[in-house]
């Protein structure tokens, strides 16, 4: 009886720490290679690496926490990016081409929020369709050429580093992440986006005001990731149609490998920063075997079914003993 109570607590802890025991396995497999995984700077070019897609995991995770989800977000990315870059180039100050990129993404979210808690409709398809919508538009804006910026203070913005070697953009996300851990722990605000996305009706009759608040979740999600497109711009110094293709389905998929449900009200930025960092991981492994290009898209798309699949078991078998 207590191997068995033993082995059902153990079970329990490993099924909410699949992303981390990923980690802890990609890391010890690197340990039999003779590799520069280990060495500081092949780690802070890995959280560089990251940084962009982290930085937009935190606004999903807003609005995935709340019961929806963002796939709009490689679109808005993409906009921020262009909207900077074209801005500056015309002569004006930064601060208003970055003011300007989150504006555009402030509009995108809350046209996402108009459609998706307004009106009802399926998240997943709106801010498909949404995304989709971006890209063309971005590029009608670029003719699909890539748009070289002219400023290199911009472009100082994601490429100089602090205390000599230390990435900004590491120092972006951590400042973030920060900032957004507190406020989905700590303020109101985050504690009513648990509740609505744990049960929207429940926090609806509790007085929690759903609608202002999940609205404002696709709003953050819209801002947070035309802020990444600028600092990715920055970093590549250009802006590009072609940036964000993949961004949508990659941060989303992250997002729920760290923890973050899709059903809502479950998860937050540490689980979402775990998400995204298992992936950068087990690419920069791969770059650091030699491996594929072509084998590493499959190896990711292994990692990520097998991590989801253990998280709906897992789920069933808590649903079973309930």
């Amino acid at each position: 009886m207590n191997a068995k109570a033993n082995a059902n607590r153990i079970w329990s802890i490993v099924s909410k720490q699949k992303a981390v025991i990923a980690i802890f396995a990609l890391m010890v497999m690197m340990l039999f290679f003779d590799t520069t995984f280990y060495t500081p700077y092949n780690w802070l070019d890995m959280l560089r690496s990251t940084a962009i897609l982290e930085i937009v995991a935190f606004g999903v995770t807003v609005a995935v926490i709340c019961g929806g989800c963002d796939l709009s977000c490689g679109g808005t990315l993409c906009l921020g990016g262009i909207l900077a870059v074209m801005m500056v180039n015309s002569g004006l100050p930064i601060w208003l081409a970055v003011l300007a990129a989150l504006v555009s993404g402030a509009v995108v979210g809350f046209i996402n929020g108009f459609l998706v808690v307004h009106q009802k409709t399926e998240p997943f398809i709106i801010t498909l369709g949404m995304g989709m919508l971006l890209k063309g538009i971005c590029q009608q804006m670029t003719d699909a050429h890539p748009l070289t910026c002219t400023s290199l203070d911009f472009m100082q913005i994601s490429n100089k580093k602090f205390f000599g070697s230390i990435p900004s953009l590491v120092v972006y996300m951590l400042i973030l992440f920060i900032i957004f851990y507190c406020i989905m722990r700590f303020t109101s605000f985050g504690r009513n986006c648990y509740a609505i996305g744990g049960n929207y009706e429940v926090a609806k009759y509790s007085g929690i005001k759903v609608v202002p608040i999940k609205w404002a979740a696709f709003v953050i999600s819209g801002t947070v990731s035309a802020l990444a497109g600028v600092l990715l711009a920055s970093r590549m110094n250009t802006g590009s149609s072609v940036y964000g293709d993949t961004t949508g389905m990659l941060v989303n998929c992250g997002v729920v490998i760290g923890g973050t449900s899709f059903a809502g009200g479950v998860g937050g930025m540490v689980e979402s920063f775990i998400g995204l960092f298992v992936i950068q991981l087990l690419t920069n492994c791969m770059n650091q075997l030699g491996v594929d290009g072509y084998y590493q898209k499959l190896c990711e798309g292994v990692l990520i079914v097998i991590i989801i699949a253990g998280d709906c078991f897992g789920r069933k078998l808590k649903r079973e003993r309930v």
